[in-house]
């Protein structure tokens, strides 16, 4: 019967969808602790961020184009997406984020990460300057040193002028937030602080170090929220796969049991029905 077809085609596709829940909480652990271990390095280095540049001369920092412009008008945007899908709206989410921050008039170019992003972004007819995929389920400097050199290389040599990160910043498993954030150029807001050099330091080289160490801890941290939630996503969207698919498999069930009862009721009647016309 159809109805039995129906039964065993969603009864399979709830043990895909129970394996892929599993697989994804598993994920989402390992990807937790890796989050929470970089979060004390990331919130150390933005507490002493401004008093690393309050101990640059002023005079340096007012001719550096990474605390105040390189001039041009271009603005650069780094799309945060996955690699996988069946992950809910996690991707869409990304993607209205950015639609929301961006302004249309101004001049907009992006750097894609996560290849589930190439089917918005040609919808859209946005021009990617690279696409960065295969990112792993938990990224390291490795992943994140290759998109810092690109934006600074494309920074330095005024092809953009403005840096912005859009991704989903990590809550909790049933909290994500698509957020955006400038990277470049820097706050020129330079508290007074500790002296972190030393009058003989060169300070140029020191801020092309200070600059270069920032914008990858901004990168990384985005990308390690970034697949944290997609992970808590993908967790939250399957486990609702595998219950609809229950609700579907008991509501199908009963309806057979009924049609069942049914056939089974018409047999006994025409049982009994014959029985008594031999009288």
């Amino acid at each position: 019967m159809e109805i039995k077809r129906r039964i065993k085609s969603i009864t399979n596709t709830k043990k895909i969808t129970k394996a892929m829940g599993l697989i994804a909480t598993t994920k989402l652990r390992r990807a937790r602790v890796s989050l929470t271990r970089y979060s004390k390095y990331y919130n150390e280095f933005e507490n002493i961020y401004d008093d690393i540049l309050a101990s640059v001369d002023s005079m340096e920092i007012s001719k550096n184009p990474y605390i105040y412009g390189n001039g041009c008008e271009k603005k650069l945007y780094i799309v945060l997406t996955s690699d996988s899908g069946m992950c809910g709206g996690f991707n869409g989410g990304v993607i209205s984020k950015l639609l929301e921050t961006m302004d249309k008039k101004d001049e907009n170019v992006f750097i894609l990460v996560g290849q589930n992003g190439r089917t918005y972004l040609r919808k859209y007819k946005f021009n990617t300057l690279a696409e960065y995929v295969e990112i792993p389920d938990v990224p390291t400097n490795k992943e994140s040193s290759e998109i810092v050199r690109k934006v600074l290389e494309l920074y330095k040599n005024k092809e953009v002028g403005e840096v912005h990160l859009v991704y989903t910043k990590f809550y909790s498993t049933v909290k994500l937030e698509p957020a955006t954030k400038r990277i470049l150029p820097l706050s020129a807001d330079a508290k007074r602080g500790k002296r972190y050099m030393d009058d003989e330091d060169d300070d140029n080289y020191k801020i092309e170090s200070i600059i270069y160490s920032y914008v990858n801890s901004e990168i990384l941290n985005g990308m390690l929220n970034s697949k944290t939630s997609e992970q808590a996503s993908r967790m939250t969207a399957m486990d609702g796969a595998t219950k609809n698919a229950d609700d579907i498999i008991n509501k199908l069930t009963i309806k057979f049991n009924r049609i069942r009862q049914t056939a089974i009721t018409l047999e006994i009647s025409e049982i009994v029905g014959g029985a008594e016309a031999q009288k």
